[in-house]
């Protein structure tokens, strides 16, 4: 099965790779929108992405996460059509809204396909095979946009989104023809009774737990948005480190996610992983802050450091995060699960470019400080919060509900 989820993943991140390098061009060069323009609307369409996953969760346990999944991934196929379509600014972020809403929502919706066809044993490193996978996806469907950037003519670029399109298509037909067992989630939740209340929102340990994933999650925004900008405008370190930093981290986390995922089964093992991660990104920071006004040579290595280190923490965390976003959820009711932590996750990811530009870009050595101080507050309060959410699990009743 994971083989399977592999090949569907694949098709999808080139679909994604070859988007997200060519989209702000096209909506700016080809639409004619402001940098300023596509900036709101972007955000506007993000925030759609953090209302949208716990009711796509929902859905998934209500009507099943496979026929929600494919709905939601063609909507996706046919709001990307739309671009190629629209003139006007209001339209355009009409039509953000809608694709990136059914972005999120599939995302937490895969989560919970994954907890369907995965065996409970193996969702954490199917996780993080998939994730390779999507590295290597979004990897080669940037390599084709290079393509379109080399024409750079409205041709290409329409080509490449309605080859995004294409992909789209093609995944939908493939989730369609994913078999799921009778276990599937909408019996599962109508037992348990979650088809009512949503029970995630009612778990405060579990909540605490997506807060604390989130802020660690920021750690993305600080790699493709604080680490160019440091080096460019803070560090004598060449501009080529830019590429270099995206190399490393790449070329890590794909040699490194599954082996990140051993032990992390038992809650009190993920916890300390989460930990773990949590101070190594935290480290990160501070080897980062550092390569300000340090020769070119020595702020280059610093840099590579900063994004190896940087790189061992995303692996630890992410694999983590995933095992108790599954761990800590009730059996019955993954969607609502999943829609909740991939809320926190879309969030992080909204706000994060925003918060790394202003509070640690613009304060210099300070800001790193104080973030690597973040991430390391996060990852260390992870292990008492498993210890609640066990203790409150242990305190429930099996066919009770969650309450706080």
């Amino acid at each position: 099965m994971v083989r399977r989820l592999a090949r569907i993943t694949l098709v999808n991140c080139l679909g994604n790779g070859l988007f997200m390098t060519l989209s702000v061009l096209f909506f700016t060069r080809v639409l004619g929108f402001g940098a300023a323009q596509v900036g709101i609307g972007l955000t506007a369409a993000g925030l759609c992405g953090v209302l949208a996953s716990v009711p796509a969760g929902r859905a998934a346990d209500r009507w099943g996460s496979k026929p929600v999944l494919v709905t939601l991934v063609t909507v996706e196929a046919v709001g990307t059509t739309g671009y190629v379509l629209v003139h006007e600014f209001t339209a355009f972020v009409l039509l953000a809204c809608l694709v990136t809403a059914a972005d999120r929502g599939s995302a937490a919706v895969r989560a919970t396909l994954y907890a369907e066809v995965l065996p409970a044993d193996r969702r954490v490193a199917g996780r993080a095979y998939l994730r390779v996978v999507t590295n290597v996806g979004i990897g080669a469907g940037t390599a084709l946009a290079a393509l379109a950037l080399q024409a750079d003519t409205r041709s290409a670029y329409v080509v490449a989104f309605l080859a995004d399109v294409v992909s789209f298509a093609v995944v939908a037909a493939m989730y369609a023809m994913v078999p799921v067992t009778a276990r599937t989630a909408r019996s599962e939740a109508a037992s348990t009774g979650a088809a009512g209340r949503n029970p995630a929102l009612r778990n405060l340990p579990f909540l605490v737990v997506t807060v604390l994933n989130a802020l660690l999650v920021l750690q993305f925004a600080m790699l493709e948005v604080g680490v160019p900008l440091w080096i460019v405008k803070h560090t004598e370190a060449p501009r080529v480190m830019v590429a270099g930093s995206l190399i490393v981290n790449t070329v890590l986390v794909v040699a490194l996610q599954v082996r990140a995922t051993k032990g992390t089964e038992q809650p009190g093992v993920a916890a300390r992983v989460f930990g773990k991660g949590g101070l190594l990104v935290a480290a990160s920071c501070l080897v980062l802050g550092f390569a300000h006004g340090v020769p070119a040579v020595v702020a280059a290595v610093l840099v590579l450091a900063g994004v190896g280190l940087q790189a061992l923490g995303e692996v630890f965390s992410q694999a983590a995060g995933w095992a108790l976003s599954y761990d800590l959820a009730g059996e019955g009711a993954h969607g609502a699960y999943q829609g909740v932590f991939n809320a926190g996750m879309s969030a992080a990811l909204m706000l994060g470019p925003a918060l790394i530009t202003t509070a640690v870009i613009g304060q210099g050595l300070l800001g790193w400080a104080l973030l690597a101080g973040l991430f390391a507050a996060s990852g260390l309060a992870m292990g008492p919060t498993v210890r609640w959410a066990q203790r409150r699990s242990a305190l429930s009743t099996p066919s009770a509900l969650p309450v706080t």
